[in-house]
């Protein structure tokens, strides 16, 4: 297999972020690029101005294109808007053969079978996720090949998103000459990039707060159970602060950054900051608790919403693996602590899981340990999985042909 690059974009309300990888001619890995640029025209993971983020993209897709014209041509797009759906779907088949045995295009039936949704006209699916198969009632088969059965079904969840938000997404980088590989829930890229396997068989939750919007997924045996998006996000603490100090958003943002905390009882009541230290059009001071004050409320209604759809499924309080935070709200001090409090879950800050690729350089590893690009990450490897399997389906097939061919030769 020659050299070939896969990018992961991850376009969020205030931050575009990018991340960029090469296959080598061995199938060995490398991230040779993290990326990362201001962002306009999009709000809670929807494109309002198709220019504005195009605009904003054109830094991201240029960086690509000095690595390589290849680089650029096939990235991955991350997709979260509140508007998707997810439902669970059975499909049913009468296996096809006398002997009774399951081959792979009974398989490839039953997942069609389970694909034949009613959508509506302007909704498109985004993933077909399989969940397991059950060959004659028996439940839990993650691979019916070769097994013997008069029926099969197979339990997926199909997640479906509305058709013009991807389009225009889509549209964005194709105008500046890119080429897009595939659009993933972020979600599930989150997932890629930092759950292992233990966790998902525990069962987890990921949540992943950005600055427009809040998204989470669910994982127990192995299975994705759910997904969902929230219009909330930790852009929304900005707004509370920038109204309660009365000051501009950029200030109220650093002022989050700075001296925010995600537990108001973890800091000193007398600790105070002037706010004409930070902006010099700003006036007065400011205890630091009542700033962790209004944090907490925000980022707490996150985790209530969080909470809502574990109790949903039925799993609130009840994942061994706990809540995993991603996204730039993780980096708030006291968030970790704030949501074991909410969600009575144990909770860490989800960190890449970099054994299967190696790194450009030391400075990569150290932007990949930052929260706020795990999406991004996760759609590079997402990526890189999609084009090792097609390799690897393309080797089979050269392998089929020649042997068809030696045995029909002359």
């Amino acid at each position: 297999m020659s050299s070939s690059f896969v990018a992961g974009l991850d376009i969020g309300s205030q931050s575009v972020k990018a991340v960029v990888g090469e296959i080598g001619r061995g199938g060995s890995f490398r991230v040779i690029e993290v990326l990362k640029f201001p962002s306009a025209g999009i709000r809670k993971g929807v494109v309002q101005d198709v220019s504005e983020v195009t605009q904003s993209l054109s830094p991201a897709i240029a960086a690509m294109k000095k690595i390589g014209k290849a680089a650029s041509a096939n990235i991955f797009l991350g997709l979260a808007s509140s508007d998707l759906k997810v439902q669970q779907s059975l499909g049913v088949v009468a296996v096809s053969r006398a002997d009774f045995e399951i081959y792979q295009d009974d398989v490839n039936r039953a997942i069609q079978s389970a694909q034949a949704v009613n959508l509506a006209p302007n909704r498109m699916v985004l993933h077909s996720i399989v969940r397991e198969y059950i060959v004659d009632g028996v439940r839990d088969i993650r691979d019916p090949l070769e097994m013997t059965g008069n029926r099969l079904e197979v339990s997926s969840l199909i997640i479906d998103a509305f058709a013009p938000s991807v389009k225009n997404l889509t549209k964005c980088v194709e105008i500046l000459g890119g080429g897009v590989g595939g659009i993933i829930l972020g979600p599930l890229a989150n997932a890629r990039a930092v759950l292992t396997k233990n966790q998902r068989e525990l069962g987890v939750v990921v949540v992943d707060i950005g600055f427009g919007k809040t998204s989470m997924c669910v994982y127990e045996e192995g299975k994705l159970l759910h997904a969902a998006v929230f219009p909330v996000g930790s852009g929304h603490a900005t707004n509370d602060l920038a109204i309660g100090l009365k000051v501009p958003t950029e200030t109220a943002e650093v002022v989050k950054l700075s001296f925010g905390s995600a537990i108001a009882r973890e800091v000193a009541v007398r600790e105070a900051i002037e706010l004409t230290k930070i902006d010099g059009r700003s006036r007065g001071t400011v205890q630091r608790r009542f700033i962790a004050e209004i944090i907490e409320v925000r980022l707490a209604e996150i985790f209530e919403l969080v909470n809502n759809e574990l109790k949903y499924i039925g799993k609130s309080a009840k994942l061994p693996g706990g809540i995993v935070l991603v996204g730039g709200g993780a980096k708030l001090p006291g968030i970790v602590d704030l949501a074991k409090q909410e969600l009575k879950l144990s909770a860490q800050i989800g960190i890449p899981e970099t054994h299967g690729f190696e790194l450009g350089s030391p400075e990569i590893g150290i932007k990949l340990e930052d929260p706020e690009f795990t999406c991004a990450l996760g759609l590079m490897l997402w990526g890189y999985d999609k084009s090792t399997e097609s390799a690897t389906i393309q080797f089979q097939m050269k392998g089929l042909l020649s042997k068809m061919f030696r045995y029909f030769a002359p």
